[in-house]
């Protein structure tokens, strides 16, 4: 066999549909890596650590630096996918979401705007949070999901269209029967569209509810509908969920 190239050696450490099992070290010193800027990310919008600024930068610009590297690397062996069009696939890796997602993250390092506060710093560090979307290329699972997904999207679409029905109708409903008697509340249907919302995903806050007979019977008939419509779109999930793993373990997928 054929010594392989520096670049074929490292496309195969970088993509994991190219390896017939597991995942490189490359790969898992990556993950860790981006677990770690995640976790900086989240630690740095804790004031009481703000002492700390300098040790986040240094670490934050070490990791910068890593992903910088790996999107470089990744732009390189972008050309493995076609030998004939080489450019061509390192442009499309460019603009594809995943390119962009690691654009981004490299770009954030170089906006670090120290201690300072304000709308830019939160900003720059919730772009940061996207590092973590990087997470899923790791895996040939989340692929296989996301096909399993993606075959039942018109199932999902139909399930979803059903739930902005029945919450349009029930604060529709509730803006007649309740909009009066609770103005601030349901005086609207985009004020009483927040009950229906809450209502119908089951969480029920309890800050907004109706008052009268009719609107707590109606109430009652949305919370009753409400079971149906959030296990619906929960088991097509499911059932795409389980014929992925299926499907991953070699069993046969009806």
């Amino acid at each position: 066999m054929a010594k392989l190239s520096l670049r074929n050696r490292l496309w195969h450490a970088l993509t994991p549909s190219a390896r017939s099992k597991g995942l490189s070290s490359l790969n898992l010193f990556l993950g860790a890596a981006i677990l770690l800027a995640v976790l900086l990310a989240i630690l740095e919008t804790e004031p009481t650590l703000s002492h700390w600024a300098s040790v986040f930068w240094v670490a934050e610009a070490s990791l910068g630096v890593v992903f910088a590297l790996e999107y470089a690397g990744r732009i390189w062996v972008a050309a493995e996918e076609n030998l004939k069009t080489p450019w061509r696939c390192r442009l499309a890796f460019v603009v594809s979401p995943a390119g962009l997602a690691d654009l981004v993250a490299v770009i954030s390092v170089f906006f670090w705007t120290g201690g300072a506060g304000g709308f830019l710093l939160r900003l720059v560090r919730l772009l940061r949070l996207i590092r973590v979307a990087k997470l899923g290329r790791f895996s040939r699972a989340w692929s296989e999901i996301r096909r399993a997904v993606l075959d039942r999207r018109e199932a999902l679409i139909i399930s979803f269209g059903l739930a902005l029905v029945a919450v349009l109708l029930t604060a529709t409903a509730l803006y007649f029967v309740e909009g009066t008697a609770q103005p601030e509340a349901f005086g609207s249907i985009p004020r009483a569209g927040w009950w229906a919302v809450a209502t119908l995903t089951t969480i029920g806050y309890g800050d907004v509810y109706p008052v009268t007979a009719l609107g707590r019977l109606l109430g009652a008939v949305a919370a009753i509908a409400s079971i149906g419509l959030v296990a619906l779109p929960a088991g097509i999930l499911a059932a795409a969920f389980s014929e992925a793993m299926r499907g991953r373990s070699g069993e046969p997928t009806s």
